[in-house]
């Protein structure tokens, strides 16, 4: 992993032959994540409510009921180094109804460590997993050891698990990409990751639906954000980017997933 490295996450997207049907695995397990196409037939003139438009509108959260998911390793990787990645996983569940536990017998998320073209930092994003053929990662944490540094699975573990939990990338708002100046942007991931044009613009430079927000407000430092450095924003001030799981993330985790008013009682 590069020191002066920026960007810790390549989103996984699902194939657009699969988007369909995966929207529909999303809406079957939390009808919530259907997109109100009323309110987008107001806003947007001429909306044609298509499957396809329908499916890339729809988010992937588990459920008001809560998550709870088994977890898995593809590779050799050591118990004391399995159970730190867990920890990290598992402190989303500060304020919400969140659990990740070991499982061996085809675990819903998988986790491996590859370099190479299937390398990097990543995650498909919440009920999309279900839809990765088993035995295949759902995440990737590429040279994660026990001598990685303790900031690393703050910022990287902890991201890459709120994508699996459905959250998007924060720094894909609008309110965000519209401070990132365009050329500045591509030249600079090409240089640093050596990202083409077209991955850029989809990593960075595309906003998403506000409905996969669900109306919170644009936040530079939750865990989500990348970190933008100011020589690619029109202002020159830096996105300053999460390096952990802040207040409003815990907040809006709550919100997705509340804890029950009887565990509650039980702290």
């Amino acid at each position: 992993m590069k020191k002066n490295e920026l960007i810790c996450c390549r989103l996984k997207r699902l194939p657009k032959s699969m988007l369909v049907e995966a929207a529909r695995t999303a809406t079957r397990i939390n009808p919530v994540n259907h997109p109100r196409m009323d309110q987008l037939a107001g806003l947007m003139r001429g909306f044609r409510a298509t499957p396809q438009r329908i499916a890339v509108m729809t988010t992937s959260y588990w459920g008001s009921a809560g998550v709870k998911l088994t977890v898995g390793f593809l590779d050799d990787a050591p118990a004391d180094l399995r159970k730190r990645i867990l920890l990290h996983m598992n402190a989303w569940n500060k304020d919400a109804n969140i659990q990740f536990v070991p499982g061996n017998t085809d675990p819903q998320v998988r986790i491996s460590r590859v370099g190479g073209k299937d390398g990097g930092y990543w995650s498909y994003v919440g009920t999309e997993i279900l839809h990765i053929p088993k035995g295949k990662a759902t995440m990737n944490l590429e040279e994660f050891t026990m001598d990685t540094l303790e900031s690393e699975f703050h910022r990287v573990v902890r991201h890459e698990t709120g994508h699996t939990l459905g959250f998007p990338h924060e720094h894909m708002r609008r309110a965000l990409v519209d401070k990132i100046d365009r050329k500045k942007a591509i030249a600079y991931f090409k240089r640093m990751d050596g990202w083409s044009e077209q991955e850029t613009i989809d990593q960075v430079l595309t906003p998403i639906e506000e409905s996969a927000i669900r109306g919170t407000i644009a936040d530079p430092k939750s865990i989500m954000c990348y970190q933008i450095p100011g020589s690619i924003t029109k202002n020159g001030k830096p996105i300053v980017g999460g390096l952990d799981i802040d207040e409003s993330d815990y907040r809006f985790t709550g919100q997705i997933y509340p804890k029950k008013a009887a565990a509650k009682k039980k702290k």
